[in-house]
């Protein structure tokens, strides 16, 4: 039988960025660039997406180094991947507070068996980017940080846009998170291709991490209102 596991899975192996970038911008390709992310995120979607319950999209912005970046799976860290997850790791141990928020968060929801039998995340953009800082550190960098790099992959999300939908996810509703540029820029593509009949925007996990962690049950409880708003029996 094909599942939604043989499917994401799929994805991820043809994930490749082709086209040209703005000078001093990398892409990050988890599938490609390391050599335990697709394994671990195999192991991963085989334990949790291996049938074809229906489940509704979430979208990031891009991976960033220390959580899909390492793992595969978005917004969850090798930290998570080992201790929630019970998923064997090879690869570096690193903490993204994003990743701490959403386990948080699917814990509340119920667990995570529950929570990835309805939903599904990913990203608008499915592959990452980097430039080198000041110091000469690789730094985290996103689709929409400038007009020129906006427009160079442009195309590129709206391919994989479709191809994450043709996986079977629901198109009632998508969820997105962040309420500033990535909702801005998923409404107006939204608009324009007519993907989902609806996009609901959530605070960015890391947004909340870093400053409204106070409050963070409070968004916790806005999330899991509006994720139970669209559970599927």
């Amino acid at each position: 039988m094909n599942t939604f596991a043989d499917r994401i899975i799929a994805f991820n192996q043809q994930l490749e960025y082709t086209g040209t970038l703005p000078t001093g911008i990398s892409i990050m390709n988890p599938f490609r660039d390391n050599d335990f992310a697709l394994d671990v995120s195999t192991r991963f979607y085989g334990k949790y997406y291996s049938d074809n319950h229906p489940r509704h999209l979430i979208l990031g912005i891009n991976p960033g180094r220390f959580g899909s970046g390492m793992t595969g799976v978005s917004f969850t860290d090798p930290k998570r991947m080992i201790s929630k997850c019970q998923i064997p790791y090879i690869g570096p141990i690193t903490h993204e507070p994003s990743s701490e928020y959403v386990y948080d968060m699917i814990e509340a929801f119920g667990g995570i068996e529950q929570f990835y039998q309805q939903f599904y995340i990913h990203s608008v953009c499915p592959l990452g980017f980097t430039i080198t800082g000041p110091k000469g550190k690789e730094i985290n960098y996103n689709y929409y940080d400038t007009p020129e790099l906006t427009k160079a992959v442009y195309p590129f999300i709206v391919e994989n846009i479709k191809k994450q939908i043709a996986i079977g996810f629901e198109t009632d509703v998508c969820f997105c998170f962040g309420t500033g540029k990535n909702e801005n820029f998923l409404r107006r593509l939204n608009d324009e291709h007519r993907f989902f009949k609806q996009v609901v925007a959530l605070e960015h996990p890391r947004f909340i991490m870093q400053y409204k962690s106070k409050t963070k049950q409070d968004y916790i409880a806005k999330y899991l209102k509006a994720f139970n708003a669209v559970v599927i029996p």
